[in-house]
């Protein structure tokens, strides 16, 4: 049998070493910059070597969704269902603030994967087994969106160009969004006019603690995301208490 070329010694390829791979690249390189050929050129392999164990980009795509989402810690056995909420959304974060590139790509998915279903499902069974009804658990869902996943689209922030707002640790502007008044230093004028214009959104510009690497205003990413988790962990309690359902009346 013919060796692959520039493998050497190293482990034979196999599905799971090439998603290991495509994270790592991609943690280096970022979504965009990553490619099929790049993968094969990491792992000294010819590019048609990976589709012996990936069909195609999506597929890889979707694995690597899978490798990064499966860090996602599993809920604390014995905890009440809020804190363990609590703390799976923010083990998400902090999977996602380590692979920066995969909120985009779990985005980009037109399906959600394995591991997304498997995260979903087990928040879901938090829920209910802390006593939340399915009516409760199914709009604390929607709610909470993309935060279960660890990253949320805020307004008006420096997103990529052409996907909209940021997503954890997202390094490129987009010239198509509005920048906030926190950014306007670089043109005291322009600042001064737009305070005069818009009075409200500079008094809360102003008033915000700034993070010179946010993606949500220049306002400390972390906070602002725990801050509205807690909100909405807290409305979702509130409303359990009183036994709220969507149809608006009590059980």
């Amino acid at each position: 049998m013919t060796q692959q070329r520039g493998t050497g010694d190293r482990a034979p390829l196999s599905r799971q070493r090439i998603l290991r791979a495509a994270v790592a690249l991609a943690d280096g390189t970022g979504a965009e910059a990553f490619s099929m050929r790049r993968l094969a050129q990491e792992l000294g392999v010819v590019p048609m070597a990976l589709y012996k164990h990936v069909a195609n980009k999506e597929e890889l795509l979707d694995g690597m969704v899978d490798l990064v989402v499966g860090d996602i810690a599993p809920p604390a056995p014995g905890a009440p269902w809020k804190t363990a909420v609590r703390e799976q959304v923010l083990s998400a974060r902090r999977v996602l603030l380590h692979h920066r590139w995969a909120a985009r790509v779990i985005e980009s998915r037109t399906a959600p994967t394995p591991a997304v279903l498997g995260h979903l499902d087990s928040v879901i069974g938090t829920f209910r087994d802390g006593g939340l009804s399915a009516d409760l658990t199914h709009h604390a869902m929607h709610a909470l969106g993309s935060r279960l996943l660890g990253f949320s689209r805020e307004l008006f922030t420096n997103g990529e160009a052409g996907q909209g707002p940021a997503a954890p640790g997202s390094d490129k502007p987009d010239s198509t969004q509005p920048v906030s008044l926190a950014h306007e230093s670089a043109d005291p004028g322009r600042a001064a006019r737009m305070a005069e214009a818009y009075p409200r959104v500079a008094e809360i510009a102003a008033a915000a603690a700034h993070d010179p690497d946010s993606a949500v205003g220049g306002c400390d990413d972390q906070f602002e995301f725990e801050f509205a988790l807690d909100l909405l962990l807290d409305g979702i309690e509130r409303l359990h208490g009183k036994g709220w359902t969507s149809a608006g009346t009590t059980p």
